[in-house]
């Protein structure tokens, strides 16, 4: 199906005419008495390479992305998928706090990053690391932020994958559910009132999407008209509430078109069908200033975080099943099937990558960590006169008693 057939039409608002009353142009009057609600109808989701391919009997209608870029984009979610793997580890052997993984949902990320314009500036929640290593972000600087050394650039102040860069425009991710999103549509907003060519590009799961926020920035976002595209990534779960709890409608794109934003659904799965329709909706927000939303429709194969055991909430039956319609081997099928990837590229991409990730722990283990007074600093422009009478307390502490704090580990400032 064209993605010009996806989108679904917006509906007609209401205007304000002279007298100060409201009327709807166009309106269909009816003396019957009934409630709307059709619920039996489905928004359909896009898709360009098919679940159930294999191999050669593969056929793709819609390539709009260059093969070059798919290799790189396997190469990219193969990387992402060894850095999840063992910095989970880590946490389990107790030498990193928390972890959150990316498994199954690697093709959102990676497929979407590719159709982003360096300009575009990213507000993502905290499944999104596939993202900033599209963009150019070195294993070393996820590492450093999961152990907190005094090279992670948030100084050991936030938990582990909380990644940020103001380089590659991605916002630093929040605890909190849902805040990015009124936050990315007041960016959004900005860069439009500065009349720059660029976007926002706002990703949420379809737990969020349930918070007061998502309604705030939905309709900010279609009624002062900002370049701006949403991701909804419905992975199936939030935590532990599946997707059926968490709303009676169809989904999370049934939504766009009652606050009058523009449509799509999309498989999760499939990165050819996400690169589509990334760009399709990036080229549509910044041409005409509107918003779209996305809603991709994945599955979250890993546990919420290292503090969760999804068996509690479903079994392992239904996990292994959804593994087998990984992201990751349905492109391999395709780029094998082009003659682009091979079973000895493989090994050496998955040495490679294993490789990446290890040595960075090593140099990431020995790395000093951040001094007491980076508490302190990036808060305020001009520190108050309350926050440096708080730096002059704990000076005149470390001074007094420096002997009883491990002082060895940390930086000397």
């Amino acid at each position: 199906m064209y993605l010009s057939k996806m989108f679904r039409k917006v509906p007609v608002k209401l205007v304000k005419n002279a007298q100060r009353s409201y009327s709807i142009p166009n309106a269909v009057y009816t003396s019957k008495l009934s409630f709307i609600n059709d619920s039996n109808s489905v928004i359909p989701t896009y898709q360009v390479m098919s679940n159930e391919c294999s191999g050669k009997s593969l056929k793709i209608q819609d390539l709009r992305i260059n093969k070059d870029t798919l290799v790189k984009a396997y190469k990219s979610m193969l990387q992402l998928h060894t850095m999840d793997s063992i910095l989970y580890e880590s946490q389990r052997q107790g030498r990193i706090s928390f972890y959150m993984t990316n498994f199954g949902e690697e093709a959102v990320q990676i497929g979407s990053a590719a159709a982003w314009l360096a300009e575009d500036l990213i507000y993502a929640q905290y499944r999104e690391s596939g993202i900033l290593l599209w963009r150019g972000f070195h294993i070393s600087e996820f590492v450093n932020q999961c152990y907190g050394n005094h090279e992670d650039k948030n100084k050991g102040r936030q938990m582990p994958v909380h990644y940020g860069s103001k380089t590659l425009n991605f916002m630093t991710i929040s605890s909190p559910l849902t805040t990015q999103l009124p936050q990315a549509a007041g960016a959004a907003y900005g860069i439009k009132l500065r009349g720059k060519k660029a976007c926002v590009a706002c990703y949420f799961g379809e737990g969020a999407a349930s918070e007061g926020d998502a309604h705030a920035a939905l309709n900010f976002a279609a009624t002062l008209a900002c370049p701006i595209v949403f991701i909804c990534r419905n992975n199936g779960y939030a935590i532990s509430t599946p997707s059926h709890q968490q709303y009676n409608g169809d989904g999370i794109a049934a939504k766009g078109p009652a606050y009058g934003i523009n449509t799509i659904r999309v498989d999760g799965n499939d990165i050819l069908a996400i690169y589509n329709a990334t760009e399709y909706a990036r080229n549509y927000a910044v041409e005409n200033q509107k918003p779209v939303l996305i809603e991709a429709m994945t599955y979250r194969v890993g546990h919420h975080s290292t503090s969760d055991d999804s068996t509690a909430y479903r079994s392992n039956t239904e996990i292994s099943s959804r593994a087998n319609d990984s992201p990751i081997l349905r492109l391999r099928s395709y780029l094998e099937s082009c003659n682009l990837w091979d079973q000895s590229k493989e090994e050496e991409l998955s040495k490679e990558s294993k490789r990446n990730v290890i040595e960075a722990i090593a140099a990431a283990e020995k790395k000093l960590k951040p001094g007491w007074k980076d508490m302190f600093e990036d808060v305020y422009c001009e520190m108050p006169k309350h926050m440096r009478k708080q730096v002059d307390l704990m000076e005149t502490h470390m001074l007094k008693y420096e002997d009883k704090y491990p002082m060895s580990k940390y930086i000397r400032q």
